[in-house]
């Protein structure tokens, strides 16, 4: 870690705390404890905590642009976007490699969306109707509900553990897969670090600690592409 010398968050020298999404966007977790902890770091939380839907969004490191590309259909004539009927696109990866962030920033782009997390061993929570309906740990879909859903031919974008493209073709959808998570440069884990740090900062007039490349290679070596180890 650099800048300051006298201080530092070094997420290099042990795992970063894992989290879980909140079921609706409330503050961290860490607004909760003493902040001391951090204070000597120009910090008011834990960086590396817990964030709202919304700050993961805004501090998200992606690449939407695909996605948006295959679920929109543009009017060049009235400058309208519209979404793809009958059509899915899958996000496919284990956990901590980025799916529930890119569908937060897909959510950002459209305010007609509507995004729905499945939290394991809960009830299903209602399924609105909405465009695109994007669906996290869509797998935990339970069956009738599934059918219904697919039933609707409304632009889906699903982040889950498990390959749906049987189920949804049977249903009449076309569907896009993307595997996420088979790499993750040193540039960008280091960059999705500094944000969350800069967005913690307590004084906007002191520095806070720095991530540095050989930091972020560090982790990459230890943990893999799993950015909440």
């Amino acid at each position: 870690m650099t800048e300051p010398a006298k201080t530092s968050a070094a997420p290099s020298s042990r795992r970063l705390r894992r989290d879980t999404l909140p079921d609706h966007d409330v503050g961290p977790i860490d607004t909760l404890r003493p902040e001391s902890r951090w204070r000597h770091a120009n910090l008011f939380r834990n960086p590396f905590g817990e964030l709202t839907r919304s700050e993961r969004a805004d501090l998200a490191v992606v690449s939407v642009d695909e996605i948006v590309d295959a679920i929109c259909l543009r009017s060049e004539s009235h400058n309208a976007i519209g979404f793809r009927p009958w059509f899915a696109y899958q996000m496919i990866g284990e956990s901590g490699r980025g799916k529930t962030t890119r569908m937060l920033a897909i959510g950002k782009k459209f305010p007609s969306s509507s995004y729905v997390y499945l939290a394991e061993d809960q009830p299903c929570p209602a399924i609105p109707a909405a465009e695109p309906l994007l669906i996290d740990e869509a797998q935990r879909l339970p069956w009738r509900v599934r059918r219904r859903v697919f039933a609707g031919g409304v632009t889906l974008v699903l982040a889950t553990h498990k390959d749906l493209s049987s189920a949804l073709r049977r249903a009449g959808y076309s569907v896009t897969t993307e595997r996420i998570g088979l790499s993750l440069s040193i540039e960008q884990l280091a960059e999705m670090l500094n944000r969350r740090i800069e967005a913690s900062r307590r004084d906007d007039r002191s520095p806070v600690p720095r991530v540095r490349n050989q930091d972020a290679e560090e982790l990459i070596r230890r943990f893999g592409t799993d950015i909440r180890s």
